[in-house]
């Protein structure tokens, strides 16, 4: 439970005043009820004529007798002067109007409780989401190489939909319920102390039966929300792979595995829902026998003959006593939600508290420009598992030239360039732009100074404008067209239905691979940055989709500062300088025929290109 109350100090902060507005209106429900309720005694002693005492008014604060016994007789005593004047027939109209304005009233509270938390749930849903949200678009990239995306998604979708069935549903209950329990609680010990105290006794042995059920909830909502996370993750997989699926002919073993998955997930779901079916009945099942006792023992009292309550207050006590199992079945019902949602909770908390490890420092410098070089000075690079990726490179990027790095798949291209954007940091070494350590510069300064085009162009299910225009602010058409015209993008989108406000669908599915990548490079002409960072640009084009990508390619790097990473030497031969690498080490570098001369890796990459 202190988990719980520590959820409720993150998120309820914002909403203070409905859960104060909540407190006063369920007081006010609880009082209502009570105020009903007590009218049950003087109606049942008229209709029995069970009361022959005649009543005189007894002034407020008489000294020597207590406020409930000056209470029930001043009570007593107008009741009986309305049944003098009215009779007993009206006088019970009366107080059955009387009682049917309480339960308006009650009723009217009931709803205003209720409704005054909607905001607060749907509130702290909406922030929590949000939360998850912000916090993975700030996360370093790392952190997604470890993660699948199926998982995170389930994280956003079902384990936050579980927070607000289990947790937020939960709050109504925990306001409201006490609240109910502490008023009916002093009731029954304003009514009989002596009753209320043997009940007291009674009541912890139903709160342990209902908490004994309860225990292993959370460790199987655990497994019931991982298993729904495999399944997500699958479904992802699916979607992602379905060309692959039908190319291969595999679709009955994706059925087979999908099945064995949904199989788990209805498994483990049916221990958690079987388990917490249970509260219901038992609740009802120990209740009645509170009740039962209760009944025995009160029974007792009054069958007695120096008896401390009258049948009608008993009756009353019986009341109140059953209206007090309610709000206690509740609770109960609360304890089993609680540690469900808790269970989700944990989950998407991994993501809230996974650590950030770029770091930007209290006094990090504003970089507005890119004026001489960038600098590898023994650089190193490892991932999380310890094995390092960049070993001690050593390397200059003077402003304005285009460098080219080459080499194997897995030699460490990418990770190296990744290095300049602070995706990653370096282990050890230094990495400098115009002198100074990225790690000294504020990201979001060192971010906007660099352009990206890569090999899979990464587009969003938006216009073809807002994905040229995407991430530069108050881009007008003119510039967008002009950025299209350069990157020889502007031909194709005009032979579009609704020129540059067509929908490209998910992930550009509508454009071709060409077109994806011509559109991704009007996007960093547009942004204009003086670093620009080509990573296998036009390794996955057909001849002529390469040709104008590459018509494009020059045209962009011909003002500003390059690196380009290629599997296609003939795509950088113009390169002023090119690093072959291989194993996270350069091993040669220079211009294209300096590394032909030279006979060595380059050469037999060249070679077998050529073949």
């Amino acid at each position: 439970m202190k988990e719980f109350w520590q959820i409720l100090k993150r998120f309820t902060a914002p909403y203070v005043g409905y859960l104060g507005g909540a407190i006063g209106i369920n007081i006010l429900s609880a009082i209502f009820n009570i105020f009903s309720f007590t009218l049950i005694i003087p109606i049942l002693q008229i209709l029995f004529k069970m009361d022959t005492t005649v009543y005189a008014f007894i002034p407020w604060g008489t000294e020597g007798m207590a406020f409930k016994d000056v209470l029930m007789n001043n009570m007593y005593y107008y009741i009986t002067i309305v049944i003098d004047k009215y009779g007993p027939s009206l006088t019970l109209l009366f107080i059955g109007l009387f009682f049917g304005v309480m339960t308006l009233l009650k009723t009217g509270c009931y709803f205003g409780a209720s409704a005054i938390m909607v905001p607060l749930r749907t509130g702290i849903v909406r922030d929590i989401r949000t939360r998850v949200y912000n916090k993975l678009l700030s996360l370093p990239l790392g952190f997604f190489s470890q993660e699948r995306k199926g998982d995170i998604i389930a994280r956003m979708s079902g384990d936050v939909g579980e927070i607000e069935y289990s947790i937020t549903s939960s709050l109504d209950m925990l306001i409201k319920n006490p609240i109910l329990i502490i008023f009916y609680f002093a009731t029954l010990l304003f009514t009989s102390w002596e009753l209320t105290l043997f009940t007291i006794l009674v009541v912890p042995l139903m709160a342990w039966a209902m908490s004994a059920i309860g225990k292993q909830l959370k460790r199987e909502s655990l497994e019931a929300q991982a298993k729904w996370s495999d399944t997500m993750s699958q479904l992802e997989e699916t979607l992602g792979g379905l060309r692959i699926i039908k190319a291969f002919i595999a679709e009955d073993r994706m059925k087979e595995r999908f099945l064995n998955t949904s199989n788990e997930l209805r498994r483990t779901t049916s221990k958690v829902a079987i388990r917490q079916s249970l509260a219901h009945p038992v609740s009802e099942f120990l209740g009645s026998v509170m009740i039962m006792v209760v009944l025995w023992f009160g029974g007792t009292l009054i069958l007695h003959d120096n008896a401390t309550i009258d049948a009608p207050t008993f009756i009353f006590f019986m009341i109140i006593l059953y209206s007090v199992l309610n709000p206690l079945k509740e609770l109960a019902r609360a304890g089993y939600n609680i540690p469900k949602g808790m269970a989700s909770v944990e989950r998407v908390d991994k993501i809230m508290k996974a650590e950030n490890n770029i770091k930007e420092k209290p006094d990090a410098k504003e970089i507005k420009s890119f004026d001489r070089k960038i600098e590898f000075k023994g650089v190193h690079f490892s991932y999380g598992n310890g094995k390092e990726v960049i070993h001690g490179i050593d390397l200059t990027v003077p402003k304005g030239q285009t460098i080219a790095i080459v080499g194997q798949s897995g030699s460490g291209k990418s990770t190296l360039v990744d290095l300049i954007p602070r995706y990653h940091d370096v282990t050890s070494g230094e990495l400098l732009i115009d002198g100074i350590n990225v790690k000294d510069l504020k990201i979001k300064s060192l971010r906007s100074l660099i352009g990206n085009v890569n090999q899979e162009a990464i587009l969003f299910n938006d216009t073809i404008f807002n994905n040229i225009a995407f991430g530069v602010e108050n881009a007008t058409m003119e510039q967008v067209v002009a950025a299209a015209k350069i990157a020889n993008a502007h031909d194709f989108i005009m032979e579009k239905e609704q020129g540059y406000d067509t929908m490209i669908g998910d992930r550009g599915g509508r454009l071709s691979g060409g077109q994806r990548q011509r559109i991704s490079i009007a996007r960093a002409i547009l942004k204009n940055p003086p670093i620009l960072i080509l990573d296998e640009a036009t390794s996955a084009l057909d001849t002529e989709s390469e040709r104008l990508v590459q018509e494009a390619l020059d045209r962009l790097t011909s003002t500003r500062t390059t690196i380009a990473i290629a599997h296609r030497l003939s795509t950088i031969k113009n390169a002023n300088e090119i690093y072959v690498m291989q194993e996270g080490v350069i091993v040669e570098h220079g211009r294209h025929e300096e590394l032909i001369a030279m006979n060595g890796y380059y050469k037999r990459l060249n070679d077998m290109q050529a073949l």
